[in-house]
């Protein structure tokens, strides 16, 4: 990745990664794997996660995790993705998946969807922020 950016991904219903496209968002890899999933009601939840995450881990306290199995079309796999957005109620449903992500990179960020408005409670990334700062340094 010498010499370019970061990629965006984008998860979420049609009208929300049609307008990211739309900015210009879009993109291949080499491999020709889009940087975004269009979700659609006959969209399996499988199908969302196996987008999102990298499986694979596992072992013990003091063991050494065997190296990830990713599948080919996970954005948490690909080292050419920093940031991922992905709709909030999609986040609800893989919710296990979000949380287990701990990596600083790729950044993955909930945003609203045009059905579904965003509600801070059930962010993530404002969650943990909540217990970085107190009330206090927030005034």
């Amino acid at each position: 990745m010498s010499g370019r950016g970061k990629l965006i991904a984008v998860l979420g219903d049609e009208d929300t990664v049609t307008g990211f496209l739309l900015g210009g968002v879009g993109e291949l890899d080499k491999h020709r794997r889009p940087n975004f999933l269009v979700v659609e009601k006959e969209t399996s939840l499988a199908e969302i996660e196996e987008a999102f995450r990298c499986g694979g881990g596992g072992g013990g306290v003091g063991a050494s995790p065997p190296p990830p199995v990713c599948p080919p079309r996970s954005f948490l796999s690909r080292e050419d993705i920093g940031i991922i957005l992905i709709s909030q109620c999609l986040a609800e449903l893989i919710r296990h998946a979000v949380e287990a992500h701990a990596r600083p990179l790729p950044a993955v960020l909930e945003i609203p969807s045009k059905e579904h408005p965003y509600d801070p409670g059930k962010d993530s990334v404002l969650r943990r922020a909540r217990g970085v700062f107190s009330p206090d340094d927030l005034r």
